[in-house]
């Protein structure tokens, strides 16, 4: 039978003739290549893709050392609390004295009205008129002292107004007491809130602080552990999604961050129930905490003496070195101790990859673990490097960001940034007819066929459409009419 050969899926398969459908089986192999035969089976096939990723630790954010109130700025602070708090009684000592006043002069007011009123009635205000007529007075003059022999209702009459020009002087003082008051309150709140900010940013080290311990890259860092310290204080690893921000002691408000020192402390045995709020029970398991790792003993937590993360960290690069004075800023990269392999896989490849699809993961010392896809990115960004080819995206072309959880991360130990493979099941289907890809027979009209050998030891091509292909076990799903299990077809021999 005259062929030719041809590569489907990387595995030579001959073209041959159609209108030799039947030959002996003595005819000499083709092209004189060695056969043998193989047998069609009903079974499960999978289709595989290898790709290359990178084995790393998820995750990597930075720790970073609190910009903190100096010694000086809270002394500032408490001491101009003291003097608006100080300014703000003295007001209030004022308006005291001055309501007090200001009720003397209102009763004394109503006394002269009440006596004004009383001599003024009846035949005493025709006395008051002929008195006020006979003395020339024009009766608009009430301020001018009454002469000597004047009535007892015109006296009255300009004591009534003297006092209540005592009432209005009086009343005019209240008001500017109050207005000063006003302000004196509004002075002790912003110092109260500048006292506050500067007693949350306080810490427990000066200016002139300097590292005493830092972790090495690689280093784990656990639960109640010291990451670092600061003139042989410890700052103390504690987990929880939200950043320490404040100093936290007795008397702050209540927040996320007092639930999570509660819940650190009571699950590391020291003991608390406070809920939100910063009890005397915090403070307390606050000293047994600070007792068990020699930190000195005050029941609060300056800003800087704890770090709450999400969990175990770890370390991947320090900045500073120990004997380093301390600056606010970053100091030290962590990441989480959980492994993950990165992909950039070529966009073309992404309806193949589902989340939860399960792979195989080749280490570089060609040992083998489970895992399964994490995550299967949405929008492709360009691709970082790699040499691209096999689902991978080329350097500067389209990528899907693809994340593989391993299933046994212990098999990783502690490699990083390591090269890995990762074996991809794309497709997946059951009961199917299945031959070695080889045996495929690519016709010269077009198409494909298996060469059956019969039972009677001849030779015959069945037409078959190809399927699924599985390029790890090097089999082929096959349909077709003639095809059943069962069936021995040849293939060539490498």
């Amino acid at each position: 039978m005259a062929a030719v050969l041809l590569l489907v899926t990387g595995i030579a398969v001959a073209i041959v003739d159609p209108l030799a459908a039947k030959q002996a089986s003595s005819d000499p192999p083709v092209n004189g290549a060695q056969t043998a035969l193989e047998t069609v089976q009903r079974r499960s096939l999978t289709a595989q893709q290898t790709v290359t990723g990178t084995l790393g630790y998820s995750g990597v954010w930075a720790v970073a050392v609190p910009s903190t109130a100096s010694a000086e700025a809270l002394q500032q602070a408490e001491q101009q609390a003291a003097s608006a708090h100080a300014s703000y009684s003295t007001v209030q000592v004022s308006l005291s004295g001055d309501r007090q006043t200001l009720a003397t002069a209102e009763a004394v007011f109503q006394a002269a009205r009440l006596k004004e009123t009383s001599d003024c009635a009846g035949s005493n205000a025709a006395a008051a008129a002929t008195s006020a007529g006979s003395n020339g007075d024009s009766g608009t003059g009430a301020s001018v002292a009454s002469p000597i022999g004047a009535s007892p209702c015109a006296s009255s009459m300009q004591a009534a107004e003297a006092d209540q020009e005592a009432v209005a002087t009086a009343r005019q003082t209240v008001l500017a007491d109050q207005a000063q008051l006003a302000a004196a309150r509004a002075t002790l709140a912003s110092s109260h809130h500048a006292l506050d900010a500067a007693q949350s940013a306080s810490s427990g080290y000066g200016s002139a602080a300097t590292y005493t311990m830092l972790p090495a890259p690689g280093d784990v860092i656990r639960h109640g552990q010291a990451l670092y310290s600061i003139n042989g204080a410890a700052t103390v690893l504690l987990y929880g999604a939200t950043p320490a921000w404040r100093s936290l002691a007795s008397g702050v408000s209540p927040g996320r961050d007092v639930a999570q020192l509660n819940a650190n402390l009571d699950v590391l045995g020291f003991g608390s129930s406070g809920g939100d709020s910063f009890t005397r029970s915090t403070e307390q398991a606050v000293e047994a905490l600070q007792r068990a790792r020699g930190l000195p003993v005050t029941g609060s937590l300056p800003l800087g003496s704890v770090v709450f993360e999400p969990s175990a960290a770890r370390v991947v690069a320090v900045t500073p070195t120990v004997g380093q004075s301390v600056q606010p800023g970053p100091i030290m990269s962590l990441s989480s101790t959980r492994h993950e392999v990165s992909i950039e896989l070529d966009v073309s490849q992404q309806s193949q990859v589902n989340e939860r699809d399960r792979v195989l993961v080749t280490l570089p010392d060609n040992s083998t673990t489970p895992g399964v896809v994490a995550s299967v990115g949405k929008v492709a960004t360009v691709s970082s490097g790699g040499l691209g080819g096999n689902g991978n995206a080329a350097p500067g072309s389209p990528s899907i960001a693809v994340t593989v959880r391993l299933l046994r991360p212990h098999d990783a130990g502690t490699l990083d940034q390591a090269p890995v493979n990762v074996l991809i099941t794309t497709a997946r289907i059951t009961g199917v007819l299945v031959v070695p890809v080889n045996a495929l027979v690519a016709l010269a009209g077009g198409g494909y066929a298996l060469e059956e050998v019969t039972g009677k030891g001849t030779h015959q091509l069945i037409p078959v459409t190809p399927g699924l292909f599985d390029d790890q076990e090097g089999l082929v799903q096959v349909r077709g009419s003639g095809v059943v299990a069962g069936q021995r077809v040849v293939v060539p021999v490498s």
